[in-house]
């Protein structure tokens, strides 16, 4: 069936379809050399000041380019009170403020300049550097900035506890885990780069009073309010008191052996993703360590091989993407927008770049010794990004399943079946006993572990719990495999299937609405909650499909669009943005259609939105940020403007 705008004459038709034409020549035009889809994953901003920290850390020179970029982006993303977000959408956070100054005056930036003017007078105006959260505190300790004995004790000895425990650190959340991993080997050696005049002068304007009269430990569990997302909980009081007094009493030979632990679960997380590692803050860290452990040697010059894998070139500057890349999450979904628009014979060598990038990213083995790790299995998986990065994903595999076999007829070697069925037994292995589908691997802790989260600005980061936007994607693929390989691992999927319809259906809201995690918010939710349902079997009649439309409808604006900020996130509601937006719009669209509501005016009324904002050469303006985690932190989906839009407008089939 033919898309159309709301007007159903010829005209309107041929609008859809050249706005679809459009999008289609754009996005072909933006495919990389390596058939991938490359782009800015930026938007936090706590990390592109922490590779500059990191960089001037170890020596490392950047280059008079690459530094004015820096110090550019910097700047643009400065908020009018002179502070800086979480994110580049956040208001002002004595954490990301204080980085981003110091980033700012280690790439050259005189205290003097109006920016740094501006961003000291906020800080100080918040407390200084001592109201900061606690990744702030850590990282300006490492810089001489800041003393450990203000910070709440990370000890590496943790990890010598009994792993049967459930507070043992290999129940968390694997990204939270990788993070606090290097955190307690630097905070056990008191790691600290040699002092210099500017770092003094750094001593100097960061706080209120003399830094030499500072009584560091009362001031451990001072944040300011800004900072302040997560409050504290009793629990993590109690354990950093506990932690506290062993700190001031540790044995030393114990202290060596937990160390040794650390450097050990450090080394093999460096070579499983060659040096490349889960994420940019543990990256970093991990640069750290090794200078400070071996300074120059392979291990330092082996990270910074790869460090500018992280980086990314854009209009306005220089920034830090939150991974090595986006590249498999946006080629797959890029890949099922184009085969949907039906026009596969004359976008070909696109679809075949592509699949060739897909087949090389899947993950061939798994990890050694990944019990003693901490890591689930890997064969069969798809990566976020790269195959060398090497952490698979529940979704990710999902969607790089389903792009291979939606790719299958229109390639010369689609992938064997063996490789799909290894696919598919590592979803179903990473099933949760509520049904669900968390992101890296089976939920391993109790919720009440995020009552021990220290971070102070970041939720949700202890465990990895189920979510419906991975269960969704793996339902969907394991349907399209099932349709596939009837016979092939059958009472497993059909068994994984109606578990995974009773979560989807238990995470639905009253009001119809399911809580985007990954995307924001209520949009990215209903798009996957409609699609897993149906995937599962459910009639677009069914109650729970047409409470997800009623919803989407309920939010729907006059021009036929919808747009949400990260707020929705943080809020955990629908926050309306000024204006409607693309990608979200998007995603109404994909969720209704799924729905059998295709054909409804709403839908038409969103069409004709998405084909009027369109530009001529079939991109689309920028808008709000789209993605988000741990419902604190935004994260920009670079092609999410390319690929979304062009599926909307493709005809569902």
């Amino acid at each position: 069936m033919r898309n159309m705008a709301p007007d159903s004459s010829p005209g309107a038709r041929r609008t859809v379809d050249s706005a679809l034409s459009a999008a289609m020549t754009h996005l072909s035009g933006l495919l990389s050399p390596e058939g991938s889809l490359k782009g800015d994953y930026g938007g936090p901003l706590f990390m592109l000041p922490m590779y500059v920290g990191t960089a001037h850390a170890v020596g490392l020179e950047l280059d008079a380019a690459t530094r004015e970029g820096m110090v550019r982006y910097l700047k643009s993303v400065q908020n009018k009170d002179g502070g800086f977000g979480l994110h580049v959408e956040a208001s002002s956070y004595v954490f990301t403020s204080t980085l981003c100054y110091v980033a700012l005056r280690l790439l050259g930036v005189s205290a003097e300049d109006p920016a740094a003017t501006s961003a000291r007078q906020w800080i100080l105006a918040h407390g200084g550097a001592l109201t900061s959260a606690p990744w702030g505190k850590f990282f300006l300790s490492v810089l001489r900035l800041h003393e450990y004995e203000g910070l709440d004790p990370l000890l590496p000895e943790l990890w010598l506890l009994p792993e049967a425990l459930p507070m043992h650190p290999s129940r968390f959340w694997c990204h939270c885990r990788m993070v606090y991993l290097p955190m307690s080997w630097l905070y056990g050696k008191k790691a600290r780069i040699p002092d210099s005049p500017l770092l003094q002068q750094l001593r100097r304007e960061l706080y209120t009073t003399p830094y030499e009269q500072i009584d560091w430990p009362a001031h451990r569990t001072r944040v300011s309010p800004t900072d302040s997302q997560v409050p504290r909980s009793a629990l993590v009081l109690a354990a950093n008191h506990l932690m506290g007094l062993y700190e001031s009493q540790a044995s030393t030979r114990l202290r060596e052996r937990a160390l040794s632990f650390v450097l050990d679960h450090i080394r093999q997380e460096d070579e499983n993703t060659r040096y490349i590692c889960i994420g940019p803050v543990n990256k970093l860290l991990h640069v750290l360590v090794w200078h400070f452990e071996r300074p120059g040697g392979a291990e330092l010059r082996a990270h910074l091989a790869q460090l500018p894998d992280y980086l990314w070139k854009g209009p306005d500057g220089v920034k830090m993407n939150g991974y090595n890349s986006s590249e498999l999450w946006d080629t797959a979904f890029a890949v099922q927008a184009v085969v949907a628009s039906g026009r596969i014979q004359e976008n070909l060598p696109f679809l075949r770049s592509a699949f060739d990038f897909i087949d090389r990213s899947q993950v061939r083995e798994d990890t050694p010794n990944a019990e003693r790790y901490y890591r689930h299995r890997s064969k069969g998986g798809w990566p976020f990004s790269t195959r060398d990065h090497g952490w698979p994903i529940s979704d990710c595999t999902a969607e790089g399943l389903k792009a291979a076999l939606a790719l299958e007829p229109f390639v010369d070697s689609p992938l064997s079946q063996e490789r799909l069925t290894d696919a598919v037994d590592l979803m179903l292995s990473m099933q949760n006993e509520d049904g669900g589908w968390a992101t890296y691997e089976l939920t391993r802790g109790p919720k009440w572990l995020e009552l021990l989260n220290p971070s102070d600005c970041f939720s949700d980061i202890m465990i990895d719990p189920s979510y419906v936007e991975c269960t969704s994607s793996c339902m969907q693929a394991l349907a399209r495999f099932r349709e596939r390989f009837p016979g092939v691992r059958a009472k497993e999927i059909d068994t994984a299937m109606k578990r995974g319809a009773r979560y989807v259906e238990k995470a639905q809201r009253p009001d119809g609405s399911w809580e985007g995690s990954w995307g924001i918010c209520f949009t990215y939710g209903a798009w996957f909650g409609v699609w897993g349902l149906v995937a599962a079997g459910f009639s677009p009649s069914h109650p729970a499909i047409q409470r997800a439309c009623d919803f989407l409808l309920s939010k729907q604006n006059a021009d036929g669009s919808w747009g949400e900020t990260p707020e929705s996130c943080r809020q955990r509601r629908y926050v309306q943005a000024e204006q409607g937006q693309a990608v979200m719009t998007s995603w109404a669209v994909l969720a209704l259609s799924k729905a059998g509501r295709r054909d409804s005016p709403e839908v038409q009324r969103a069409l004709g939105f998405l084909v009027g904002r369109q530009r001529p050469d079939g991109s689309y303006p920028e808008e709000h940020i789209a993605g988000m985690f741990n419902k604190t932190s935004g994260i920009h989906y670079d092609h999410y403007l390319d690929v979304f839009p062009l599926w909307a407008l493709s005809p569902v089939r």
